[in-house]
Parts: structure tokens; C-alpha cells; sequence
């Protein structure tokens, strides 16, 4: 077996160098090509390696716009709950005061002030109250909590609110309880 061998690699050696020029010069064509190639699919690496990092760095940047939209929406909401609750405090120290007095003249008057501040901050928050005797009935913002008969009212109207509604623009934040006229 092992002369056999040696004998298939002394043939072939003495094949390669009866090699005719011809084909010395296409093994030349075939080494370049494969050069030139080579040279290519290291572009190609070169240009795929920079894709992935310029995608690697999308997809980080987009991470961290969306952690930071997630912070900034919980703050805005933060924001708000915690100016909400200082524009109460006011009125609670109104409620304290009036609740120190015993003269029903000086009580009467810190209510008036504690509607009168309770207002001011629900203006300033732009809601407003809604539902008035005489007003025309809405089911989609009042909610009818008896009916009466009553003439010098017309069909459908407000004939008397047990509760005001109050709404921001056009959101409903407690629907009026009224009695209904028909």
C-alpha cells in the first residue's frame, strides 16, 4: 500500500512539471481571481461589520429615547398630581380656621371663604361646574334622578340639582344629579 502511494505522488510530480506554459499562465489567471476575490469578500466583511455597529447603535439610541420618554411622561404626571395638591392645601387651612371658631357668624364666613378658595382653583385648573336649574337636559352629562311634573317648566329641563357636575373642556369629571322636568 505505501509503495502504491509513493508511486501515485511521483506521478503526480512528474505531471506538474511537464506542465505546459499554458497552463502555468491559467493557474496565474486562477490565483489572481482568487485574489481579487479575496480582497472583495474583506470589503464586504469591512462594510457588513460596519452596518452592524451603525444598527447596534440604532437600536441603543431607540433604548434610550424610549427610557427617557418613560421618565419624562412620569414626571409629567408627578408634575401635575403635585400641583393639584398644593393648590388644595389652601383650602384646607381655610377649613382649619373655620373650624376654630365657635360664633356661627365667623363659621358662616370661613365656609364662604373656603367655597370662594375652592373655586379659585378649580378656575385656574379650567373646570368648570355645570348644571343649573333651568337648564336643558342632557343625558350625557346629567344623570336624572327623579322626574316631576311641573308647568312652568318645559319638557326636558332641569327642575332642580341635588349635585353640580364638573367637567375639563369637553371630559365629564362628575356628571350633575338633577331632577328632570317633563
Amino acid at each position: 500500500m505505501a509503495e502504491e502511494i509513493k508511486k501515485e505522488e511521483a506521478a503526480c510530480a512528474e505531471e506538474k512539471a511537464k506542465k505546459k506554459p499554458a497552463e502555468k499562465k491559467d493557474d496565474k489567471k486562477l490565483k489572481s481571481e482568487l485574489d481579487k476575490a479575496l480582497r472583495e469578500l474583506e470589503e464586504k466583511k469591512k462594510e457588513l461589520d460596519e452596518q452592524n455597529d451603525r444598527y447596534m447603535r440604532m437600536i441603543a439610541e431607540y433604548d434610550n429615547y424610549r427610557k427617557r420618554t418613560a421618565k419624562e411622561k412620569e414626571s409629567i404626571y408627578t408634575d401635575a398630581y403635585f400641583d393639584a395638591l398644593s393648590s388644595i392645601l389652601p383650602i384646607i387651612d381655610n377649613v382649619e380656621r373655620a373650624a376654630s371658631y365657635t360664633d356661627g357668624e365667623k363659621v358662616a364666613e370661613g365656609v364662604a371663604l373656603i367655597l370662594k378658595s375652592f373655586n379659585e382653583v378649580l378656575e385656574k385648573m379650567s373646570v368648570t361646574a355645570y348644571g343649573e336649574t333651568g337648564d336643558e337636559f342632557d343625558p350625557n352629562i346629567h344623570n336624572a334622578m327623579m322626574h316631576v311634573e311641573r308647568e312652568d317648566l318645559g319638557e326636558n329641563v332641569i327642575a332642580d340639582v341635588f349635585q353640580k357636575g364638573y367637567k375639563k373642556g369637553d371630559r365629564v369629571l362628575r356628571h350633575a344629579m338633577v331632577t328632570v322636568a317633563n
